[in-house]
């Protein structure tokens, strides 16, 4: 079963669940103590949320790869994702449990 989680905050809908990464396959869990929006090992989204995070009002369904990485205290750095589809760009928090490989690579470029 797959683990769900929603509640309504402010400005914020969050829904923790599990997903398979339509980009690399990658079986990605529930996040630990926030919301999971995006593949832990090559660190793309989806294109699900349009107005506030977990509203899952987009129709364009596509993915969102991370084309950025901000910040510069390592413990709270943000992807930016780029829809492939339609050109949206959201922030995402990086998680604890991403690819460190893969957000040093996207760092230099």
């Amino acid at each position: 079963s797959v683990a769900l989680s929603r509640t309504v905050d402010v400005g914020f809908i969050a829904i923790n669940e599990g997903f398979t990464c339509e980009a690399c396959g990658t079986a990605v869990p529930p996040a630990k103590s926030t919301c999971r929006n995006h593949c832990t090992a090559c660190l793309a989204s989806k294109h699900v949320d349009e107005t506030i995070p977990g509203d899952r009002a987009a129709t364009c369904k596509d993915l969102m790869h991370a084309v950025a990485v901000e910040g510069s205290d390592p413990e709270k750095l943000d992807l930016i994702h780029e829809c492939v589809s339609c050109g949206k760009i959201q922030r995402n928090k990086v998680a604890p449990d991403d690819n460190r490989d893969a957000i040093f690579k996207l760092m230099a470029s």
